[in-house]
């Protein structure tokens, strides 16, 4: 049971004080997202969360998978499988495992010696104090110094801007939404590892709407289908 396979992590959390995520209560009705991914205006693949709880638990499970093809025949592919773990709303350790084409790529993050560590194909070691997974359904992200990327482990020092409230339409469905500018705060990294990200949250309840960023494409994530209790 997901319970009992969170008590010894649990235990561990309740020792330690800095390294805690914000409460997220506020999400306890949410049950599932799910999101189409465009690459240049054209529909490649989707990223969809379920919420799965029981009593004081909650696992936050994730896929992602896109293809990209030309001629009809696929020359690059994406598939992460990754998996939060949350016990009286707060964080206690993550896995994902992702192939692109034929690399395979980890992140796992836990808890030794009554601190958060990573162990990832891009990074192994201590977890910053204050930090968050990028995985984005969170909208506390925005308040975070460092979110570690959920593909490799790497920790990606950030900075964030609030740049808009825009009202944006899904499905006949219209949202208030606000637009945040997520970026590398060190400007020295190669263009291909710098975080340069708009994310929309619903503005009532901070709910991920839509992402969009540029890499070898403009990429953006829409919102297909909410579930919520």
């Amino acid at each position: 049971m997901l319970k009992k396979k969170l008590f010894f992590f649990l235990v561990l959390f309740l020792l330690t004080s800095n390294n805690v995520f914000a409460d997220i209560k506020k999400y306890s009705n949410l049950d599932k997202l799910e999101f189409d991914i465009y690459r240049n205006n054209k529909l490649v693949g989707y990223h969809v969360y379920d919420f799965v709880r029981q009593d004081n638990d909650l696992l936050v499970k994730s896929k992602i998978f896109f293809e990209i093809k030309k001629l009809g025949v696929v020359f690059y592919s994406y598939e992460v499988n990754g998996k939060e773990y949350y016990s009286d709303n707060k964080f206690v350790k993550f896995e994902s495992k992702t192939k692109q084409n034929k690399k395979n790529k980890f992140c796992n993050i836990f808890i030794q010696d009554d601190k958060f560590f990573i162990d990832g194909s891009s990074y192994k070691g201590p977890a910053p104090k204050d930090f968050m997974i990028g995985t984005w359904w969170n909208y506390e992200i925005i308040n975070k110094k460092s979110q570690i990327s959920a593909i490799s482990g790497r920790i990606i020092k950030q900075e964030v801007n609030f740049l808009s409230e825009d009202l944006i339409e899904y499905n006949g469905v219209k949202y208030q939404a606000l637009q945040y500018n997520f970026s590398s705060k060190d400007k020295k990294l190669s263009k291909n590892k710098k975080l340069n990200t708009n994310v929309w949250y619903d503005k009532e309840t901070s709910i991920w709407l839509k992402a969009s960023f540029e890499n070898k494409g403009k990429w953006e994530y829409r919102l297909k289908k909410l579930s919520i209790f």
